[in-house]
């Protein structure tokens, strides 16, 4: 907020974090993967094989590198934080899930 001479109220709009952003997509993409993986994976009955895994590994990948986007966006002060926050929580959540559906397989 910012007060002007009026004894008046405005609201200054802060532009959207580029790295709160891209964190959210990449977090979505990774999702995509995950439900293309699991629909590819009942498909072929569990026998897909590579192409799976590598799916799979390239989705964690960019599910971390989301989080560590997000994460490292919250720097920028002269940016609104709810694209950080968003980006951070939803690739956290996207790589956790991941995560179990990594140790599950073991």
């Amino acid at each position: 907020m910012h007060k002007t001479r009026d004894n008046k109220y405005t609201f200054i709009e802060k532009k959207n974090s580029k790295g709160g952003i891209l964190a959210a997509q990449l977090a979505g993409v990774s999702l995509a993967l995950l439900i293309i993986d699991s629909v590819l994976s009942f498909a072929f009955q569990g026998s897909a094989g590579a192409i799976v895994g590598v799916i799979a590994l390239a989705a964690m990948a960019l599910s971390v590198y989301g989080f560590i986007i997000g994460m490292r966006s919250f720097n920028d002060r002269e940016c609104s934080p709810k694209y950080s926050v968003i980006g951070s929580i939803f690739s956290g959540v996207v790589m956790v899930g991941w995560l179990t559906v990594f140790l599950t397989g073991l």
